[in-house]
């Protein structure tokens, strides 16, 4: 089979570190990580906890299942995590009555008490990220475009 490469400038170009979009995302969420490590680190909360804690927040009493559709994230990671912030006081697990399969995750005192807590952490990011809300918000647009445009062809 006799296949011919590219070797143009443009397609090596291509290939170039500094021109992969999965790099610039890849690297500019290690660098928002790190500064919501620093913050979250005064509340003892991990980012996918944080992430658990803004579900709750917005609405208490959440199956694990819709917790894990809005972060997307599978039981088998989810599971470890509910169980930490359990043992953190932070939120209790019961069996559903309806059906005992399901699992309700709810805010327990301290769980709601520790949203007060986090109120400054949106803006302390939108300072460390220095754009303006309308810029952030079209990037969170485009985001939220290519993350439904990448889940459908994946």
């Amino acid at each position: 089979m006799n296949t011919k490469h590219d070797t143009t400038p443009a397609a090596m170009h291509a290939l170039h570190l500094d021109q992969q979009l999965c790099f610039a995302l890849y690297s500019a969420n290690l660098a928002l990580n790190k500064v919501y490590r620093k913050l979250l680190s005064q509340l003892d909360l991990t980012y996918p906890q944080y992430l658990v804690m803004l579900v709750l927040w917005q609405q208490d009493e959440v199956m694990v299942s819709e917790i894990g559709e809005k972060l997307f994230l599978d039981s088998a990671t989810l599971t470890p995590l509910l169980k930490r912030l359990e043992t953190a006081g932070l939120v209790v697990r019961r069996r559903a009555k309806v059906d005992e399969r399901q699992v309700i995750i709810s805010l327990t005192d301290a769980g709601r008490t520790l949203q007060e807590k986090a109120r400054e952490i949106p803006e302390a990011i939108a300072c460390a990220a220095e754009c303006s809300i309308e810029d952030a918000t079209a990037l969170k647009k485009q985001l939220e475009t290519l993350r439904g445009n990448l889940q459908r062809k994946a």
